[in-house]
């Protein structure tokens, strides 16, 4: 706590006043923290000052607070990267981040507890700089960085401004920024060398040397490509729903069951639910597969140094797989050559009529993940990668059995009212018309490829599978 309120008085956070009339006080208090290491081991403990920012009023206390950060994506394609250039990627910290950003509104908050001053009890702090918890404070910091490094010749990505970019020569420097973590990368040792000299001449910042464990991923660089994984957190996700002494199983469960809500069953708890799904949203930042948790909990991704940066993309779909609604679900993943950075499975927002729609709209889908930010530090390199999409298609109509034409027939029949009615309620017993007939399609050959150029003129080549 006196660490804290040191480095306030080095950054000339603020100064005690008297409280105009008619402005209001922010309330403070104390946040405590734990910062464990990668191995989980608490590295150290940390108190935190923070301004109670529920308390402020929009157009009064505040007007924009919007501040880009770094999508997991990002991070993932960022490693895919530094492993296909094969230089080491380096992490730092800035220390009271959200110090340094010069505040223009007149923002008072009260004394922090514990500190009072005992000569003027009652007076308050006008805030000159940001403080934790405030509205605008994410804003403030990534504008006041951006400032500093901009003007020290680098370029922000067009597309994903929390790319920082600097070219001398043929040398490349790539700094990726995630509020006040910061992880960075060169062809050239020099040009990291000087990076961190100019950060630190104007921040106070703690350098970690090489990556080991970032926004929770466990990052290994070795002598032939970088590994990621969570398996600390999949212990502690273990451990905190009380699953650390389950019984492993090697097989995944029956893709023909049908979960369906249970209107007769005991209801579960809502906050243990949502955090549990929470979790295992989390761990896909790093295994897109979450079954085989305690079976497998060092699996994760695997970023080799050898293998091109050619970006690969592919996406399914199937066709009327939900029974409640009948919408169809699309499946896709994109690899930066053998390094698979990102990853779709999502329910579609219509009811397709026909199987050839529903590839239609997952082929669509994932041209789309082409173009997301990180499309940005893929223009950065040496090259313009070319970009192939392949599409696994599946047409029932390509069966020609009569009697499968008939319950072909029934399936899309109950999937057309879906479409036209909209939901509807699920008969039960005989009278049910959900289940998919079961289908033994034969290969048939493939079409030609087909070019579809996107607007940012790089071609993909869609191979359409018929089955």
């Amino acid at each position: 706590m006196q660490e804290e309120l040191l480095q306030f008085r080095k950054q000339e956070v603020w100064k005690l006043v008297d409280l105009p009339e008619g402005e209001n006080a922010i309330g403070t208090r104390w946040l405590y923290k734990n910062k464990p290491d990668e191995r989980g081991i608490v590295a150290r403990n940390k108190a935190r000052l923070i301004a109670q920012g529920y308390t402020q009023e929009e157009g009064i206390d505040y007007e924009e607070v919007f501040a880009p950060v770094a999508r997991l994506e990002a991070i993932r394609v960022f490693l895919a990267y530094a492993s296909f250039m094969k230089f080491k990627v380096f992490q730092m910290d800035v220390k009271g981040a959200f110090l340094y950003g010069p505040i223009t509104d007149d923002v008072y908050v009260r004394q922090p507890p514990g500190f009072e001053d005992p000569d003027y009890p009652h007076r308050v702090y006008k805030l000159s700089k940001a403080l934790y918890g405030l509205h605008q404070a994410p804003r403030i910091w990534y504008e006041t960085l951006s400032k500093h490094l901009l003007e020290h010749g680098f370029t922000t990505g067009q597309i994903d401004p929390t790319l920082f970019m600097k070219r001398e020569n043929d040398d490349l420097l790539c700094v990726q920024v995630y509020v006040d973590d910061i992880i960075f990368g060169s062809t050239s040792e020099s040009m990291c060398k000087e990076f961190e000299e100019i950060m630190k001449s104007r921040f106070q910042m703690s350098s970690m040397g090489g990556i080991n464990f970032f926004l929770g991923l466990q990052v290994k660089q070795s002598a032939d490509g970088i590994f990621i994984n969570q398996s600390k957190f999949v212990e502690k996700l273990l451990k905190k729903f009380k699953m650390q002494d389950c019984q492993t199983i090697r097989t995944p469960s029956d893709v023909n069951c049908k979960i369906q809500p249970d209107p007769k069953g005991k209801a579960v708890d809502q906050t243990l639910y949502r955090s549990m799904i929470g979790s295992l949203m989390y761990l896909t930042a790093s295994r897109p597969d979450i079954i085989y948790l305690k079976g497998k909990p060092n699996l994760g991704l695997w970023y080799p140094y050898e293998g091109n940066f050619e970006l690969y993309s592919y996406s399914d779909s199937d066709f009327g797989g939900c029974a409640l609604d009948r919408k169809s679900t699309t499946g896709g993943c994109q690899f930066l050559g053998p390094r698979l950075v990102s990853w779709q499975c999502k329910k579609q927002t219509n009811v397709s009529v026909s199987t050839a729609e529903a590839e239609y709209i997952a082929a669509s889908a994932g041209c789309s993940q082409c173009d997301e930010p990180h499309r940005e530090l893929l223009c950065c390199g040496t090259h313009r990668p070319e970009v192939s999409h392949e599409v696994s298609f599946e047409l029932q109509g390509a069966a020609k059995d009569s009697k499968m034409e008939q319950k072909e027939s029934q399936m899309w029949t109950n999937t057309k009212q879906k479409f036209q009615k909209g939901i509807q309620k699920i008969p039960k017993g005989n009278d049910r018309k959900e289940k998919f007939p079961k289908m033994e399609l034969k290969r048939s050959p493939k079409v030609d490829q087909i070019r579809i150029e996107p607007r940012f003129h790089t071609v993909y080549d869609c191979i359409w599978n018929l089955y």
